[in-house]
């Protein structure tokens, strides 16, 4: 899945690493405009191997840009909080990023990544974005959007109805609301999915405005486990989300074995949307709570957007 790597991040991380690189070539007058198999095949190695790029992740994402950064030949620096799983850290590592671990939360890997980048001149190729750093976050996004291209190409008549995908962020979530819009006429109803433990886009949505959650944000959907929303994402969702909902970590759980049955191989995150929509096509309450119009003809896309973690 997505050059071995397991995760959809690949399409946005690996993506913005290639962008930084060329823009800091062009701005150093190295090169105007070197293309990732003119970085890939070394030919500005010298000079690439002078740089270094940034991020902080639950897993997926670092996995990516560690993953770039080794292919781009940089150098590279990935900040994970305490509670990532060692397996995932040592995914990350594999591709020869250097790993600093970080007390608290994900969203306080965030602000020590931004804090030692400033200081030490790196890039950052965070999939979050904040007031004044919303470039690169823009670009990983336009990345996601591909494998909504992929499914729209596969889809057979009639269209969806209806689209069901994970939160966290909300960078895949808010990819996701920009391109069906695109790709199907009329727009499926998107609805956003996360976890009850970290639900900081669900908590936006009640709010009427971005809301950052407290809380050890503790859940076993590790990539989903974020208290501060992104604020492209979340520009984008509060106009385009037609719902937005909460599932326990048994649920996704549950829908892991049941695809684990169908030999479908997924992570706890990955399968968040799916386990969304079979909660809510089970309790006719939930769907008229949510007011989504989710009948039995109705017609659903989620995306599987991890495999195996462990």
């Amino acid at each position: 899945m997505r050059f071995g790597l397991g995760s959809f991040k690949a399409l946005g991380g690996a993506y913005a690493v290639a962008n930084l690189l060329s823009a800091e070539l062009a701005r150093r007058d190295i090169a105007l405009a070197a293309g990732s198999t003119d970085l890939a095949a070394g030919r500005y190695r010298t000079d690439t191997s002078k740089l270094t790029v940034t991020c902080a992740t639950d897993g997926n994402h670092g996995r990516s840009v560690a993953w770039a950064a080794q292919r781009f030949h940089c150098r590279c620096v990935i900040f994970v909080h305490e509670h990532v799983n060692q397996a995932r850290i040592d995914a990350i590592a594999a591709f020869g990023a250097e790993i600093r671990i970080v007390p608290g939360t994900y969203d306080d890997a965030v602000r020590e990544a931004s804090r030692q980048a400033d200081a030490e001149g790196w890039m950052i190729a965070s999939d979050t974005s904040w007031p004044g750093y919303t470039e690169v976050p823009r670009d990983i996004m336009q990345g996601y959007r591909i494998m909504v291209d992929e499914a729209a190409d596969q889809w057979m008549s009639p269209q969806p109805t209806h689209v069901f995908v994970q939160g966290g962020v909300g960078g895949v979530a808010a990819a996701v609301s920009v391109h069906i819009r695109l790709r199907f006429q009329p727009t499926p109803t998107l609805i956003v999915v996360e976890p009850d433990r970290a639900a900081c886009l669900f908590a936006s949505a009640q709010a009427g405005a971005l809301t950052a959650i407290a809380g050890d944000l503790d859940t076993v959907m590790a990539g989903l486990a974020c208290g501060e929303p992104s604020l492209l994402a979340w520009d984008e969702l509060a106009r385009g989300a037609g719902a937005f909902m909460t599932i326990p970590d048994e649920a996704s759980l549950e829908t892991m074995r049941l695809l684990e049955n169908l030999q479908i191989t997924a992570g706890e995150s990955g399968v968040a949307g799916l386990a969304g929509c079979m909660l809510a096509a089970a309790s006719p309450a939930d769907r008229i709570l949510l007011g989504l119009g989710l009948e039995p003809e109705s017609r659903v896309l989620v995306f599987n957007t991890e495999g195996r973690t462990g």
